[in-house]
């Protein structure tokens, strides 16, 4: 393989879920990546700690463990680790949820055949053909479904998912860091989304499994709702509208420390 791959997990408050996680990181998996990045968002539980005491017991010298210098919500988490695959030289960043809803084994077949090779980037789809579905609402799939609907409108493609929890971008596609600006937490793929459509990216959707079982929502679904209609329409009125600020509280950098040396104690 010559292109050059990170995976990055980003975990809040998963503690139980992460060592799930981190077992699917087998030897197949781990050919695929130079490194994976878990990223601590300042979990208030013992996500830190089920991390390092897993890597203890299973060693991975590809396994990296840093924490954010904020809690920077899942999209702020995203451009840390966007940043960070650009500045080392990466070709692709993966991203594979630290909840254990999503199966980094679902990409194999993808990488295997060379798909993500002719795409800026493959995202993981929880509702085309394809798809395995366990645990989740009929509620929750049909308002996700009416959603995609209304973006592929938005955007004149078609839309499988506005944000599942494993997808591959390549680094080409992220190096004018155009998403700085967009939101912080759980709207920033939906945003993506709609730059895709403005920045003409090639995007492929690819179809994953997903499950729930333990884990905790941390979606507010009504309010999310209503401003991720607002946004949609708000870009369809005027694209320009993708240049505004979307974060509630901008920041200058995204930042974390290596927690490294706590491996070694």
């Amino acid at each position: 393989m010559s292109e050059k791959m990170m995976l990055f997990i980003p975990a809040y408050n998963c503690e139980k879920q992460i060592v799930r996680v981190l077992a699917q990181l087998d030897e197949e998996v781990c050919a695929w990546f130079e490194e994976i990045l878990v990223v601590n968002n300042r979990s208030t539980d013992n996500t830190e700690k089920a991390v390092l005491d897993y890597l203890k017991e299973h060693p991975n010298p590809k396994v990296r463990l840093v924490r954010n210098d904020e809690n920077y919500g899942l999209g702020g988490s995203q451009k840390m680790s966007f940043h960070y695959a650009v500045d080392h030289g990466y070709d692709y960043v993966c991203m594979l949820h630290g909840d254990d809803q999503g199966n980094i084994h679902d990409f194999l077949p993808m990488l295997k055949k060379g798909i993500y090779k002719d795409h800026d980037c493959v995202l993981g789809a929880r509702f085309m053909r394809g798809s395995r579905l366990e645990g989740y609402s009929l509620f929750r799939t049909f308002g996700n479904v009416v959603y995609d609907f209304i973006f592929a409108f938005v955007t004149r493609r078609r839309i499988f998912d506005l944000g599942s929890g494993l997808n591959l971008y390549s680094t080409a596609m992220l190096k004018d860091f155009f998403f700085e600006k967009f939101p912080d937490n759980l709207m920033f793929n939906y945003v993506m989304i709609l730059a895709s459509h403005y920045y003409e990216h090639d995007i492929r959707f690819y179809p994953v499994s997903w499950r729930e079982d333990d884990q905790v929502s941390n979606v507010k679904m009504a309010s999310q709702a209503v401003r991720v209609l607002r946004m949609a329409f708000g870009y369809l009125k005027d694209h320009e509208s993708i240049h505004q600020e979307y974060r509630e509280a901008p920041k200058t950098s995204y930042t974390c420390q290596d927690v490294e040396e706590e491996r070694m104690v």
